[in-house]
């Protein structure tokens, strides 16, 4: 039995990027973030049915790089603005460093996973998990 007091949370996959660090990544996916494939572990990848190339999907990954002992950060890391806690903010340093990414499916390919763009998280990042984006009716 798990201790209540602890999560696991096991990565479906890994981020393969040309982008390899986050001084290199853009902040926001929007802001010029390339294509990269969801490498998902074969063990799941039938959950990955009913995916097409062209769907919106929400993305979570868990941000490695990530500090977790940081609760207020300047937006944009711009020394203009105000420390902000990061629970105002998209920073990645935070206590559970969860990324979350709004991206477009453009290829799925038994045994190698999703091809998605734009992702601005670095190669090598843990995916925790992959939703479809609900329109307005399905809300």
């Amino acid at each position: 039995m798990t201790d209540p007091g602890t999560y696991a949370l096991v990565p479906i996959g890994f981020v393969r990027s040309g982008l390899t660090s986050r001084a290199e990544a853009p902040r926001q996916g929007h802001e010029g973030a390339p294509e990269a494939w969801l490498e998902i572990d074969p063990a799941y990848e039938e959950a990955l049915n009913g995916l097409r190339p062209g769907a919106e999907v929400l993305l979570l990954t868990w941000l490695h790089q990530g500090a977790r002992d940081v609760l207020k950060v300047r937006p944009r890391d711009d020394p203009g603005n105000p420390l902000t806690g990061v629970f105002a903010t998209r920073s990645p340093d935070r206590p559970n460093p969860v990324g979350l990414h709004r991206v477009t499916v453009l290829d799925v390919a038994a045994g190698k996973g999703l091809l998605v763009r734009p992702l601005e998280a670095v190669d090598g990042t843990p995916v925790v998990d992959i939703k479809p984006v609900l329109d307005a009716a399905e809300r």
